[in-house]
Protein backbone atom coordinates (compact mmCIF):
# COMPACT_ATOMS: atom_id res chain seq x y z
CA UNK A 1 0.00 0.00 0.00
CA UNK A 2 1.13 3.21 -0.72
CA UNK A 3 2.02 5.82 1.98
CA UNK A 4 3.08 8.71 2.82
CA UNK A 5 7.11 9.03 4.30
CA UNK A 6 6.35 12.43 6.02
CA UNK A 7 8.76 11.29 8.97
CA UNK A 8 11.47 11.14 6.57
CA UNK A 9 11.22 14.85 6.54
CA UNK A 10 11.08 15.63 10.34
CA UNK A 11 7.01 16.38 9.81
CA UNK A 12 4.44 14.84 11.34
CA UNK A 13 0.78 14.69 10.08
CA UNK A 14 -0.01 17.59 11.97
CA UNK A 15 2.35 19.74 10.03
CA UNK A 16 0.86 18.53 6.94
CA UNK A 17 -2.35 19.85 8.29
CA UNK A 18 -1.28 22.72 9.04
CA UNK A 19 0.33 23.60 5.80
CA UNK A 20 -2.80 22.37 4.19
CA UNK A 21 -4.64 25.42 6.04
CA UNK A 22 -1.39 27.85 5.75
CA UNK A 23 -0.46 27.44 2.09
CA UNK A 24 -0.74 30.56 -0.05
CA UNK A 25 -2.38 28.93 -3.22
CA UNK A 26 -5.37 26.81 -3.36
CA UNK A 27 -3.46 23.71 -5.25
CA UNK A 28 -0.89 23.70 -2.82
CA UNK A 29 -3.67 23.24 0.08
CA UNK A 30 -5.44 20.94 -1.78
CA UNK A 31 -2.21 18.35 -2.07
CA UNK A 32 -1.34 18.91 1.71
CA UNK A 33 -4.54 18.33 2.41
CA UNK A 34 -5.01 14.58 0.47
CA UNK A 35 -1.67 13.76 1.81
CA UNK A 36 -2.83 14.54 5.40
CA UNK A 37 -6.13 12.46 4.68
CA UNK A 38 -3.94 9.47 3.42
CA UNK A 39 -1.69 9.12 6.52
CA UNK A 40 -4.97 9.86 9.02
CA UNK A 41 -5.42 6.37 7.03
CA UNK A 42 -7.62 7.12 4.16
CA UNK A 43 -7.50 5.01 0.94
CA UNK A 44 -5.93 7.51 -1.66
CA UNK A 45 -8.55 6.70 -4.27
CA UNK A 46 -10.99 8.06 -2.05
CA UNK A 47 -9.42 11.03 -1.35
CA UNK A 48 -8.95 11.48 -5.30
CA UNK A 49 -12.70 10.96 -5.41
CA UNK A 50 -13.74 12.97 -2.55
CA UNK A 51 -11.38 15.93 -4.37
CA UNK A 52 -12.41 15.55 -8.21
CA UNK A 53 -8.92 14.70 -9.05
CA UNK A 54 -8.02 11.29 -10.94
CA UNK A 55 -6.54 8.57 -8.87
CA UNK A 56 -3.29 8.66 -10.29
CA UNK A 57 -2.95 12.77 -9.35
CA UNK A 58 -2.71 12.11 -5.51
CA UNK A 59 -0.84 8.89 -5.97
CA UNK A 60 1.91 11.24 -7.95
CA UNK A 61 1.30 13.47 -5.34
CA UNK A 62 2.06 11.02 -2.24
CA UNK A 63 5.03 9.90 -4.86
CA UNK A 64 6.80 13.26 -5.17
CA UNK A 65 6.49 14.23 -1.83
CA UNK A 66 8.21 11.21 -0.85
CA UNK A 67 11.20 11.70 -3.28
CA UNK A 68 11.52 15.26 -3.39
CA UNK A 69 9.92 16.35 0.13
CA UNK A 70 7.31 19.15 0.73
CA UNK A 71 8.63 21.24 -1.04
CA UNK A 72 7.79 19.39 -4.47
CA UNK A 73 4.21 20.17 -3.78
CA UNK A 74 4.04 23.90 -4.03
CA UNK A 75 2.36 25.03 -6.53
CA UNK A 76 4.36 27.02 -9.49
CA UNK A 77 2.94 28.95 -12.53
CA UNK A 78 4.21 26.77 -15.39
CA UNK A 79 3.54 28.88 -18.49
CA UNK A 80 0.44 29.77 -19.82
CA UNK A 81 -1.48 32.63 -20.68
CA UNK A 82 -0.85 35.50 -18.27
CA UNK A 83 -3.97 36.42 -16.05
CA UNK A 84 -6.69 38.21 -17.35
CA UNK A 85 -6.54 40.06 -14.02
CA UNK A 86 -3.34 39.81 -12.03
CA UNK A 87 -3.09 39.94 -8.30
CA UNK A 88 -2.67 43.57 -6.75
Amino acid sequence: MLSVNYEQWNLTSDDLRQRAIEAEHPRTRERFWALHQVVLGRVPTHVAEELGREDETVHNWIHRFNAQGPDALTYRRSGGRPPLCPPP
